[in-house]
C-alpha cells in the first residue's frame, strides 16, 4: 500500500495535480481547431469532399515520410481496407498478436478471415519476431507459391504487427521474415503517430501501415484514420475503395468494384490538420512526461515501460509492471478510488468467444504482461488548453 500510495503522488506531482480527478489521457484543443471547422462550415463543403481531407493526408505526408496518405472515418475502417488490398480473403489467416486492443483483429474478421496468435516481446509490448518465425516454421508450409497453415491448409495472407502504445516493436525484423516467407506485411500504427525505429516512421515499413485518430490518441480528428503506403499506384486504389469505388464523373454515378464509405468527413479533417500543426509540442511534452516518471519510479518495486535503444516511442500511454495479477489488481482499485485513472492492458484477443478457436503459438509473455500491465495517466501537461 504505502508503494500504491508513491505511485499516486508521483502522478499527481507529474501533473500538477494536488487533488481532483486525473484523467488517463485528455485531448487538448486551443490552437487553429476551431477557426479551421468554422472555416468548413461556411464553405459548406463539410463531409468527404474539401480542402482540408488533402491538407491532412499532405500533413500526414510530410510527417511520416510516407509516399502516400489516405485518410478514412477510422483506424479500424483504415485497417479494414488496408487488409482487402492486401488481398486477404475469406477463409485466410492473418498473423498477429494476442496483445491489442479489438479492432486489430476485428478489422481481420471483416475480411471474414481468421487471426493467428504469436507471443510478443516483453520489452517492446509488439509481436516477437522470434515468436512469428517459430510460428511459421512449425505450423506452416510454403505450396504452390503461398503459404499455408499445415493443419488446415488456410493461406496466411498477410502479417499485423501492432505497435503497442506508441513503441515500435522490432519492425525490422518482423518485415524481413514477412518479406522471405511472401507474406504482406500491414503495420497496426494506431497508437504510434511520431513514433520511429532506426529514425523511420512506424507504419512505413511494411505493404501499408494505418494510423487512428481517436479521441485518447496523441492527435484527434474526433474520429479519424489513414492508410499509408509508398506503393504510390496503391495508394491510389486506397483512396478508391474507399470512397466508394466510384469513378470520377461530373454527374454519373459508376462503381467498378465493391468500395466502402470510408472516407474522412472534411469537419474532422479541420480539426485534425489543426492538431497535426501542434505536433511537434505534444510529442515534445509526452517525453518529458515519460522522462519524469522513469526517474521518479527508480528505486520503487516496479518497472517503468521505457524506450528501447534505437526507437524513439511517442509515449502515447504510460505503462508500469507490477508484481502480479493480484498486486495490479489492489492497485487499480487504490488509484481509481484516489481519483488517478488508471487501467490494465486488454483482455488478450485469443480469451474473447469470437477469437478462442483461432490458431495460436505459445503466448506466455502475452499472458504475464496482461497479468502485471497497468497504464497510468499520459495528458499532456505544458500544452495551453
Amino acid at each position: 500500500m504505502d508503494s500504491f500510495e508513491q505511485i499516486v503522488r508521483i502522478v499527481r506531482a507529474a501533473h500538477r495535480a494536488p487533488e481532483g480527478f486525473v484523467p488517463l489521457h485528455a485531448p487538448v484543443f486551443g490552437g487553429n481547431e476551431g477557426a479551421y471547422v468554422q472555416q468548413t462550415i461556411d464553405s459548406t463543403f463539410v463531409s468527404s469532399v474539401g480542402a482540408f481531407v488533402d491538407r491532412f493526408e499532405a500533413m500526414l505526408r510530410d510527417i511520416t515520410g510516407a509516399a502516400c496518405a489516405v485518410a478514412t472515418v477510422n483506424g479500424t475502417a483504415a485497417l479494414h481496407a488496408a487488409l482487402r488490398l492486401a488481398g486477404v480473403e475469406p477463409g485466410d489467416l492473418v498473423l498477429t498478436q494476442t496483445l491489442s486492443f479489438a479492432a486489430t483483429c476485428n478489422a481481420v474478421a471483416y475480411c471474414g478471415a481468421s487471426p493467428a496468435f504469436a507471443d510478443v516481446d516483453a520489452d517492446t509490448l509488439g509481436l516477437s519476431p522470434d515468436a512469428l518465425r517459430d510460428f511459421l516454421e512449425t505450423n506452416c508450409e510454403r505450396a504452390g507459391g503461398q503459404v499455408r497453415e499445415k493443419a488446415s491448409g488456410r493461406r496466411v495472407a498477410a502479417c499485423v504487427p501492432m505497435h503497442t502504445f506508441g513503441h515500435p516493436c522490432r519492425i525490422e525484423a518482423i518485415a524481413e521474415i514477412c518479406a522471405a516467407w511472401g507474406i504482406p506485411l500491414v503495420e497496426d500504427a494506431a497508437e504510434s503517430l511520431g513514433s520511429a525505429s532506426g529514425g523511420r516512421h512506424t507504419g512505413t515499413f511494411g505493404l501499408m501501415g494505418t494510423l487512428s485518430f481517436n479521441g485518447n490518441k496523441i492527435v484527434t480528428c474526433g474520429g479519424g484514420g489513414a492508410i499509408l503506403t509508398n506503393d504510390e499506384a496503391l495508394g491510389r486504389r486506397a483512396k478508391h475503395v474507399t470512397t466508394t469505388a466510384k469513378v470520377p464523373h461530373r454527374w454519373l454515378y459508376r462503381h467498378d468494384e465493391l468500395g466502402f464509405n470510408y472516407r474522412l468527413p472534411n469537419l474532422n479533417a479541420a480539426l485534425g490538420c489543426a492538431q497535426l500543426e501542434r505536433l511537434p509540442g505534444f510529442l515534445a511534452d509526452k517525453r518529458a512526461l515519460a522522462s519524469e516518471y522513469a526517474e521518479a519510479f527508480k528505486g520503487l518495486p516496479l518497472a517503468f515501460v521505457d524506450a528501447r535503444e534505437g526507437t524513439t516511442p511517442n509515449f502515447w500511454l504510460n505503462a508500469l509492471f507490477l508484481e502480479d495479477r493480484d498486486q495490479r489488481d489492489a492497485f487499480l482499485e487504490f488509484s481509481n478510488d484516489s481519483g488517478v485513472m488508471t487501467r490494465p492492458v486488454w483482455e488478450p484477443l485469443h480469451t474473447l468467444p469470437m477469437y478462442a478457436q483461432a490458431p495460436r503459438g505459445p503466448l506466455d509473455i502475452s499472458l504475464d504482461i496482461a497479468d502485471r500491465l497497468v497504464n497510468i495517466p499520459s495528458s499532456f501537461r505544458n500544452i495551453t488548453p
